[in-house]
């Protein structure tokens, strides 16, 4: 414990002392700063010595925790010790970011100081002191005396707070905003939140229309319940069956996910709508009257079965896999045909994947926005509501931190109904032991059930997508259908002179958003699956609240992380409006529940006497984690790391606020075509996004690879 305290101290003060305090211009990897360490590229000792005072105080903490770790004390002082400099130099390391402004400081505390934003010293200032506390606390005999588990807990606890909870309270203090904007109290803030217009069931009485609560309470729970029928069809079709078409069947389930969200709701309206291709061909065949059932509950539904379905199929595919053919077979050898092996023993076993796979889904269905805002028509969820209170004509952010906290409820009560569901049942399958057996066919019901379900909506997802090139490649998509390259041209046009140009209008956008894509993802999946492993392999107080903290900024709409992070990251302590960083960190924390909930499932299945067993032949957790947990998780991994890369991709809804001149995303981009009624560069664009996409998948299961839970991995016909 003193060796990683002492290490952890140094590394504090060596950060303190060499590295800039403040933000810097161009940014810290630039080096700029190494020519003016006297001025912006000052470290906080030299802040700290020339007026700014308040800086040498985590300093102090810092190297009294050093002092003390060199000093002959006994255990638990040491422990103790260590926890107070750490929690302490934290305090006031946060205290003085709140406190003093980028002009002046709180109640003239400071008198009249100022300061930027927080820079590279004080992130390793202020990660050094949260691990000597976290090592204390260890020291104390928490999370088994664990420094790693203890440390990994307080990481991510604080990357939470920092990046979820805190710019999320800039949005929730406004929930007991006066009207008019006089000051804040609670008088009003019951009659918000029970509003008759946001509860309303006049729809299911026939005299009107349901709010925008209970819609959308309905749509998640059967877009929760079509998506995880839809993925266990597929899973099952992948896994227990002999259907020779499997890789075709792969992409069509990746590719509704790769889409930016305004593509599929034009290529629906283009064959649904009331004047699209399906509409307008069944009324010229049997002289049916053409409606508008797309634009409403239906329409937003078909759109979201599209577009999450694939969520749910990547979280069964490993669930499904996972299961051990030795039970299987143990089973039909006791006499059960296959369909009762599949209903007594295989299918309970798949129930975490289920449980996370309907989360995932309900939650995804709760907090979508675009296809609400394209097919929704009169009917109102919560997000496009949200939406509108921000940045509608008159701007009520009472009334949408008010919505978003019914979403947050909403939330809540689908998690405590999956955790009952489950119960404290095991169901682990993957123990160590020998196991070359295969996995159990399916009986031809089921079979054929399968097949009726996923295939009919895997010609639809392909008919769907072939349109959508095909509307790339046509002058004016649904009106003119000449051929023309124009809309490539004019997005991707490359000059060879002197050199490659690359004088496409989309290629800023292009090079930007795939850029920050690959480093958000792997880092989307690294919080995510390290998350799910304290939650599956540790036990701490707190845990259950720690675990829906995970899930809070994925119930929460785009829109309004998006909007929080503009409050929040815009003055110091924290300034990251109009870089890089911020996308970077919106999509980490954004997509960081899909590592967690696919981890969780995956890991549930491993039993564990693998730790165990890893621990007494003289292995540490971290060690465990990487040599013997890690290798198992290949379809958690991949599902984290494609999913978080592809929405990074194609989210508009929580970075239509942060996006720069300098930083634009595709999906703005896109939205700027659009709006501008440019559809072929924007269907264009998105084709080109979607084969990229696909590569980058290809790639990503090239490399993660599949891991190997037996040694035969046959498929049963």
């Amino acid at each position: 414990m003193t060796r990683t305290t002492r290490l952890w101290s140094s590394v504090g003060l060596a950060g303190f002392c060499l590295l800039p305090w403040y933000i810097v211009p161009g940014g810290f990897w630039s080096l700029s700063w190494l020519s003016d360490l006297g001025n912006q590229g000052a470290s906080g000792l030299v802040h700290g010595l020339t007026g700014k005072f308040w800086l040498i105080a985590p300093a102090i903490a810092l190297l009294a925790a050093l002092i003390l770790s060199g000093m002959r004390l006994s255990a638990p002082t040491h422990a103790r010790a260590s926890v107070a400099a750490g929690a302490l130099g934290l305090l006031l390391l946060v205290g003085q970011g709140l406190m003093v402004l980028r002009q002046g400081s709180r109640f003239d505390l400071f008198g009249d100081v100022s300061q930027a934003g927080m820079g590279a010293g004080a992130f390793i200032v202020a990660l050094s002191l949260l691990f000597v506390m976290t090592t204390g606390i260890s020291g104390l005999g928490k999370g088994r005396g664990d420094a790693f588990v203890t440390g990994l807990v307080g990481l991510i606890l604080a990357l939470v707070g920092v990046f979820v909870f805190y710019p999320m309270a800039f949005i929730f203090v406004q929930a007991f905003q006066l009207h008019g904007g006089a000051g804040f109290g609670v008088s009003e803030f019951l009659p918000r939140l029970f509003d008759p217009t946001t509860w309303s069931l006049q729809c299911l009485v026939g005299h009107g229309y349901c709010g925008p609560a209970v819609n959308s309470l309905a749509l998640a729970l059967l877009a929760g319940l079509g998506t995880t029928t839809l993925g266990l069809a597929f899973a099952l079709i992948f896994t227990r069956t002999s259907f020779p078409l499997k890789k075709l069947l792969r992409v069509l389930t990746v590719l509704p996910i790769i889409t930016p969200p305004f593509v599929i709701g034009l290529a629906l309206i283009l064959l649904f709508g009331r004047t699209g291709t399906v509409n307008v061909l069944l009324a010229d065949a049997f002289g049916w009257e053409k409606t508008r059932w797309l634009y409403g509950f239906w329409g937003v539904w078909l759109a979201q079965m599209l577009s999450f379905t694939p969520i749910a199929f990547l979280v069964l595919i490993g669930v499904v896999e996972g299961i051990s053919p030795s039970m299987e077979e143990a089973s039909q050898t006791l006499d059960a045909n296959r369909w009762q092996t599949f209903r007594r023993v295989s299918f309970p076993l798949m129930r975490p994947g289920l449980a996370n796979a309907f989360l995932l889904g309900f939650i995804e269905s709760l907090a979508d926005f675009g296809n609400p805002l394209v097919l929704g028509g009169n009917f109102n969820v919560l997000s496009t509501e949200i939406y509108f209170a921000i940045v509608g004509t008159v701007a009520d952010p009472a009334k949408a931190a008010i919505l978003s906290m019914i979403l947050l409820a909403m939330t809540l009560g689908a998690f405590v109904a999956q955790r009952t569901w489950l119960g404290k049942k095991s169901y682990a399958t993957v123990t160590g032991k020998a196991d070359n057996g295969q996995h159990a066919s399916l009986n031809p019901t089921l079979k054929w059930a399968c097949y009726l379900t996923a295939l009919p909506w895997a010609a639809f997802t392909l008919v769907l997508y072939v349109l959508i090139v095909f509307g790339s490649f046509v002058k004016l998509w649904g009106y003119n259908h000449a051929f023309t390259f124009e809309h490539y041209e004019k997005a991707f046009r490359i000059v060879f002179r002197n050199g490659v140009h690359f004088v496409g209008a989309a290629w800023d956008s292009y090079f930007t958003t795939l850029t920050i894509a690959a480093v958000s993802a792997p880092l989307t999946a690294v919080v995510g699956l390290a998350t799910a492993y304290l939650l599956v392999r540790q036990r701490f107080v707190g845990r259950d609240a720690f675990e829906f903290s995970t899930m809070l900024s994925f119930a929460i709409p785009g829109t309004v992380i998006g909007v929080a992070y503009v409050m929040a990251f815009n003055f110091p302590p924290i300034e990251l409006t109009g870089t890089a960083i911020i996308l970077i960190l919106v999509f980490i924390f954004r997509n960081m529940p899909v590592g967690v909930r696919g981890g969780i499932a995956a890991m549930s299945q491993l039993d564990k006497s693998l730790d165990e067993a890893s621990i007494m032949l003289g292995a540490n957790s971290f060690t465990t984690l990487r040599r013997v947990i890690l290798p198992l998780m290949g379809p958690a991994m991949l599902a984290a790391v494609t999913y978080s890369f592809v929405r990074a991709i194609t989210s508009v809804s929580a970075v239509i606020f942060l996006v720069s001149a300098r930083h634009n995303m595709a999906t703005s981009f896109i939205v700027g075509r659009v709006e501008n009624n440019e559809f072929g560069i924007a269907i264009a664009y998105s084709t080109v996004l979607i084969v990229t996409m696909l590569l980058a998948i290809l790639m990503l299961q090239a490399v993660i690879g599949r891991r190997r839970l037996r040694r035969a991995d046959r498929v049963a016909a």
